[in-house]
C-alpha cells in the first residue's frame, strides 16, 4: 500500500512523537541521518526543537509520509536557501523512511513528493541534497535523477577513526 503525503502538516503532539520515534529508529538501524547509534528520542529532541523554529520563521518546510495506518512512515525536511544569490534553490534534510517499510518503493516515492512539492512552490531551479559516503545511499539518489557534483572527503566524523565522504547532489529541476 503506498504512503499519503502532507505537505506542512499540522504540528501537535501526534506528529511530533511520530516524527522523533521515526527519527530514533532511522538512527538505530544505522540511517545516515545526523546521530550515530545508540540513539533516544531524548538525544534527538534538541533537533526536532531546532526544525521546528526553522518551520515557524518560513525557512523550513515538511513533508511527511503516513502509512495506512496513519503513522509517521517518512519524512523530509526542505529548506530555502536564505542567501540572496542563492534563492533559486532549497536544500532536502532528514530524508527518512522508517526501517519496516524500506524496500517497498517508498524511499523512491517520499524523493518523488519532496521534487513534487518543490515544483509547487514556483521560482525553485533546483534541490540540492548531502549524504554520508560509505552508505550506498548516493547510488539510491543517483537513481532517483541526483547527480553528485561535489564530495568533501571526510568531513563527516561517525567515531574515532571512520571519516566519512560528505557527498553534494543537485537535481535541476529546469
Amino acid at each position: 500500500m503506498a504512503l499519503t503525503f502532507a505537505l506542512d502538516p499540522r504540528i501537535g503532539p501526534g506528529l511530533r512523537d511520530g516524527v522523533l520515534a521515526l527519527w530514533a529508529d532511522v538512527s538505530n538501524a544505522g540511517g545516515a541521518v545526523g546521530f550515530v547509534p545508540p540513539v533516544t528520542v531524548d538525544d534527538i529532541r534538541p533537533e526536532w526543537v531546532k526544525h521546528l523554529a526553522a518551520m515557524s520563521d518560513g525557512r523550513t518546510r515538511l513533508l511527511v509520509g503516513y502509512d495506512e495506518e496513519g503513522a509517521v512512515a517518512a519524512t523530509v525536511f526542505i529548506t530555502y536557501n536564505t542567501h540572496r544569490l542563492m534563492r533559486h534553490w532549497v536544500w532536502l534534510y532528514t530524508v527518512m523512511v522508517h526501517p519496516s517499510h524500506q524496500g517497498k518503493g517508498y524511499g523512491r516515492d517520499l524523493m518523488a513528493a519532496a521534487e513534487d512539492a518543490v515544483r509547487g512552490f514556483g521560482g525553485i531551479d533546483a534541490i540540492r541534497l548531502t549524504c554520508r559516503g560509505g552508505t550506498g545511499v548516493d547510488r539510491f539518489y543517483a537513481s532517483c535523477g541526483y547527480k553528485e557534483v561535489g564530495r568533501v572527503p571526510g568531513a563527516i566524523r561517525v567515531a574515532p577513526g571512520d571519516d566519512r565522504d560528505d557527498i553534494v547532489m543537485l537535481l535541476p529541476l529546469v
